[in-house]
């Protein structure tokens, strides 16, 4: 039985859904880079590490290679950096929408806020 587009897409969405995931597609966007260097720039345990490498991996997201005792992680491809930056454009447009209404309604207040006590 096939899964239906939307489905497959939700499901893909969730696997992406963990910040250490985000983080490693991230750092993966400037080229290869061993296990080691990834540690050092995710505050998180070794263990935790492999277990989403592991995610990314069967997905098809990241590919390892292995060079004697060291391992390296990259990109399968360029349309998840694409994806990675759409969402930085979709979050930026977002927050900047936020802010200026936080200014709109910080102006309201302003404009409708009682006197304070006098001197």
């Amino acid at each position: 039985m096939q899964v239906p587009l939307y489905q497959a897409k939700a499901e893909f969405f969730r696997m992406l859904g963990h910040p250490v995931r985000i983080r490693v597609l991230e750092l993966l966007q400037h080229g290869p880079l061993p296990v080691r260097e990834l540690l050092k720039d995710i505050d998180v345990e070794p263990s935790n590490l492999s277990q989403q490498l592991a995610v990314l991996r069967r997905s098809g997201i990241v590919v390892s290679v292995r060079d004697g005792a060291t391992v390296s992680y990259a990109l399968a491809g360029g349309d998840v950096a694409d994806l990675l930056r759409a969402a930085r454009r979709i979050l930026t447009e977002l927050l900047v929408g936020q802010s200026e209404l936080l200014a709109e309604l910080r102006h309201a207040d302003g404009a409708t806020a009682p006197p304070g006590p006098r001197d």
